[in-house]
């Protein structure tokens, strides 16, 4: 498994909002095979945006590292050939 750029973001447990420390990012849904189509989130000026697939709420926390969330767990690593 190998990093990514753009920080990518699953949410297996169904949280109903994700923190993360980063405002442009891709949201996976779950993990296949229960993924959507990796979906890039840009939250501008705003400090939250919802995926349009999976409905999670992801908001802001400046706090966080660029591949931190809260709750802990649903930073996605791509693999990259």
């Amino acid at each position: 498994m190998a990093g990514h750029p753009i920080p990518h973001f699953q949410n297996d447990a169904g949280h109903p909002v994700i923190e993360v420390g980063v405002k442009r990012f891709m949201c996976v849904g779950a993990r296949a095979p229960f993924d959507h189509p990796h979906e890039f989130l840009d939250m501008g000026d705003d400090q939250e945006i919802i995926c349009p697939y999976c409905s999670t709420l992801y908001r802001y926390n400046s706090a966080l590292d660029a591949h931190q969330t809260q709750p802990e767990g649903c930073n996605f690593e791509v693999e990259v050939d």
